[in-house]
């Protein structure tokens, strides 16, 4: 008999998770089930930025792992929207040193501007600057779309459905669909993205702590010229990054309003959010300050750690939480998925 893996959420993180169950564990029968459509939560409105750097070891390896995987998939389809990008970082002071550290494969501390080029964009004069190699970003919900399409006709997918109930049973983990359907599962995937509070599976997760934030990113009026890089501001934890397919500059910022409900109706871009943005911005780029005034809103999850979580929940070793990536789910998800895989092996 087949094994039956239901994966529960279709945003990036759960579609590649089903592209490499099928790939490595052929056989296996597949039911991915979404509240929505494909890459319509956060996967939607994420900056889709993926550029090589992380505070462990761990993150690190997962970086690398998955820019090799972005790098295979843009080779063998060149239409798939993966764009690369020069990028480089900023930071002041000795700040520039430790943060530089985080970064694989970065080129030297160099004091703004370089010999060679002008004044750059967010790069202000004296501050430290090194090249960031590896980046690309890309529309992260188009990108899931077109994976689902390849695999769609080798699995069932369920969109528009709602998981309502989960139950441990011996030999299953048992599912009640929105729709009355019940499944029965020999493995079950939780990729909820920030639903991470769902009443279905709230209880099999909260003791991985995780929480939700508020994730903030906004569109910058500028123009954009195809040779613009774009800059990370590793003390900030934000970044300006030129979206070339949507003609207009993202800047991202790290927000600070924590428990938040993707549930609830999301009010916009607020004034706070907008002081906040620009004060850090300001610091960096004073004159594009006035140019932040819209931009996209919604939330994501974050571990104790910050580190993704790929663990067994519950009691019978037959449930596998994989998320949790704090901001950071397209540009790990190939390596969340790698090792979500290895627990399905264990």
């Amino acid at each position: 008999m087949r094994e039956r893996v239901v994966v529960a959420g279709a945003g990036i993180i759960g579609s590649v998770i089903v592209r490499q169950i099928l790939a490595e564990r052929p056989g296996t029968e597949i039911i991915a089930i979404d509240r929505d459509l494909v890459g319509s939560g956060a996967s939607r409105r994420s900056a889709g930025l993926h550029f090589p750097v992380g505070r462990t070891e761990r993150v690190r390896a997962m970086t690398e792992m998955s820019e090799r995987y972005y790098q295979a998939l843009a080779a063998r389809d060149p239409s798939l929207p993966i764009y690369p990008v020069a990028m480089h970082a900023v930071a002041f002071g000795t700040a520039a040193e430790a943060a530089w550290r985080n970064f694989i494969k970065a080129g030297p501390i160099e004091t703004s501007p370089p010999a060679c080029r002008r004044v750059a964009m967010g790069q202000p004069v004296g501050a430290s600057v090194w090249s960031v190699p590896g980046c690309h970003y890309t529309d992260v919900a188009t990108l899931a779309g077109r994976l689902v399409r390849e695999f769609r006709s080798a699995i069932s997918l369920l969109e528009g459905v709602a998981v309502a109930n989960i139950r441990e049973e011996a030999g299953a983990a048992v599912l009640v669909l929105s729709t009355g359907e019940t499944l029965r599962a020999d493995r079950l995937i939780l990729a909820p993205g920030p639903w991470v509070n769902a009443p279905a599976w709230r209880a099999l997760v909260a003791p991985l702590g995780i929480r939700i934030k508020k994730i903030i990113a906004l569109h910058l009026d500028a123009p954009v010229e195809k040779a613009d890089a774009a800059v990370v501001f590793p003390e900030e934890d934000a970044f300006l990054l030129p979206l070339q397919h949507r003609g207009h500059w993202l800047f991202s910022y790290t927000c600070l309003d924590w428990d938040v409900d993707p549930d609830a109706p999301q009010p916009g871009v607020s004034r706070q959010n907008l002081d906040e943005a620009q004060a850090v911005l300001r610091r960096y780029a004073p004159e594009l300050v006035e140019k932040l005034r819209s931009g996209r809103v919604f939330c994501d999850a974050y571990s104790p750690s910050r580190e993704p979580i790929v663990a067994r929940v519950g009691a019978s070793g037959r449930i596998i939480f994989a998320g949790a990536a704090n901001g950071s789910g397209y540009r790990l998800a190939p390596a969340i998925a790698a090792e979500t895989l290895r627990l399905l092996d264990d």
